[in-house]
């Protein structure tokens, strides 16, 4: 049989996809009046467009009151579900510093994973967090167990500038004026259940889709850094889409 370690991805590749999919994670703080006790915390998830996560928190939680005192912190992305045995399944936990950030594009990347979070988003107690990663460690399934650096986990997104400001504009053309093509994505190209899947981001990597309290994600063949990019990366999975529903 041929060798698959060669179409195993490397590390930092598998690493950032779960924590592109991830729309949750379990966050780590260290407690601000004790002698520095871990506290774990469940928090929803949005990633910018180089990979890196980003949350969106209330100053009267506790693990933002943890951060104000110390802003190191480790979150947890489970990809596990759906194995039979979770152990074997990929999870990565993130290691770095949370720091605010009143960065529109986060907020719009956030907001449109989340819909239901711009209820309280403007509210005065509410800031949007950047985990600014230092390092992270992938465990893949038995045996594929490695520490990643920051280099090798986060995607060079400075020349895909262009996708990210044109990121509203795509998303709303696709939502308005290609439903139906989003629908086959969801659909034929990931076998998701529903017909009213919306895209609710796009990054180099690809795209990502919800449908009610569901969230899929739709990889690109290679790296798309504009909108013209884009475009024909969207036109080439619709393609595959229709020719497989055939």
């Amino acid at each position: 049989m041929p060798d698959d370690d060669d179409h195993i991805p490397p590390p930092g590749d598998t690493a950032r996809s779960l924590i592109r999919r991830a729309d949750r994670a379990t966050l780590a703080t260290r407690m601000r009046d004790t002698d520095g006790e871990p506290y774990a915390s469940l928090v929803l998830t949005a990633a910018a467009h180089d990979g890196s996560p980003v949350l969106l928190i209330s100053g009267l939680a506790e693990h933002t009151k943890n951060i104000a005192a110390d802003p190191r912190v480790s979150l947890l992305f489970d990809g596990t579900a759906g194995y039979d045995d979770p152990l074997t399944g990929p999870r990565v936990s993130v290691q770095g510093r949370a720091i605010a950030t009143d960065s529109e594009t986060l907020r719009d990347r956030f907001l449109a994973r989340h819909p239901a979070a711009a209820m309280y988003a403007g509210f005065g107690d509410f800031a949007f967090y950047a985990i600014e990663t230092e390092r992270a460690h992938l465990v893949a399934g038995f045996g594929r167990i490695d520490w990643i650096t920051a280099d090798d986990l986060l995607f060079d997104s400075d020349p895909a500038a262009g996708l990210a400001a044109r990121e509203p504009d795509i998303v709303e053309h696709m939502n308005t004026d290609h439903a139906d093509a989003i629908a086959l994505y969801a659909r034929v190209l990931l076998g998701c259940a529903g017909d009213d899947w919306r895209m609710t981001g796009i990054d180099p990597e690809g795209i990502d889709m919800a449908c009610k309290e569901n969230s899929a994600r739709l990889t690109f063949d290679g790296p798309v850094l504009n909108a013209d990019d884009a475009r024909l990366a969207l036109a080439t999975l619709a393609k595959r889409a229709r020719q497989s529903a055939t």
